[in-house]
């Protein structure tokens, strides 16, 4: 293999330098599977020549392509069942009578990775929310990697991807069948918009576009990653782009609660959920 343990440590530490995160990196062998697909793109010949190439004169932008190969992180239609419960029972029924004078709501998925998340709102809204259709409904997913939201624009999964977590009789209501692949249908593709992100950098211009006021913030399973002071900026960020009465669901092993200046925390349908105490 042309990928030694100094490699790996490098790559770690550009990862850290280009996205805060500090969780722990992947093995050799799994971060020089993740950094074959760019090899071409280069214009490496091999990995190990990429490498050199890292540490010399590197192209514009290849060393944030590196850090977004190693930050795509495990996704899958509707991750865990206790935050959809939530929603479903009572978190879009409250927003719909809290927004029904201006019926219009902005879900933002911060951390939306491949898109399953985005698309599992968009989903949930249009099964069970009839009563949405003719609102302004829109759904932002934001990640750090642009691979991942060109995977998600282009709305299309295998078999594996689709057989984690979607009951069939969603897929073959909001899916088309396309060769070996589904493609999420048109109507949920026009309720969902993805941009890359950096969580610790200001927000891109299509997020600055919806005024960042959002109605429900989903940054499930990816705080833990940050360092103290990153996640603490994340939160402050989070905060002031909700409105007052939103929702903030975090991952089954993060927490706000060193925050209780800015949150204050709920507990229903075996789930942690956080509203703004004031908006920053």
């Amino acid at each position: 293999m042309d990928f030694s343990e100094k490699d790996r440590e490098y790559v770690a530490k550009l990862v850290r330098q280009q996205s805060s995160n500090t969780g722990r990196p992947a093995s050799v062998t799994q971060m020089h599977l993740q950094l074959k697909p760019i090899v071409h793109d280069s214009g490496a010949r091999n990995v190990s020549e990429l490498m050199k190439m890292l540490r010399t004169a590197p192209p514009a932008n290849l060393h944030r392509v590196v850090a977004e190969a190693m930050t795509i992180k495990e996704t899958s239609f509707f991750r865990d069942v206790a935050p959809f419960k939530l929603l479903e029972d009572r978190l879009i029924p409250e927003l719909i009578v809290r927004r029904r004078a201006e019926r219009r709501l902005r879900l933002w998925s911060a951390a939306s990775s491949t898109g399953q998340e985005a698309y599992s709102l968009a989903i949930l809204l249009r099964d069970r929310f009839q009563e949405l259709e003719d609102w302004d409904v829109q759904i932002f997913g934001t990640d750090i990697s642009q691979l991942a939201c060109e995977y998600a624009r282009s709305g299309r999964y295998s078999r594996l991807e689709i057989n984690r977590g979607l009951p069939v009789r969603l897929l073959l209501r909001y899916f088309e069948r396309d060769g070996e692949e589904w493609r999420v249908c048109d109507e949920l593709r026009r309720l969902v918009t993805f941009e890359r992100a950096n969580l610790c950098e200001p927000p891109p211009r299509g997020l600055r576009s919806y005024g960042m006021q959002f109605d429900l913030v989903l940054l499930r399973n990816v705080l833990l990653y940050f360092a103290p002071e990153d996640r603490s900026q994340v939160l402050h960020e989070t905060c002031a782009r909700m409105h007052p009465g939103a929702a903030l669901l975090l991952g089954n092993a993060e927490q706000a609660e060193d925050f209780s200046d800015l949150f204050q925390v709920e507990f229903d349908k075996n789930c942690y959920f956080y509203r703004p105490v004031s908006v920053r």
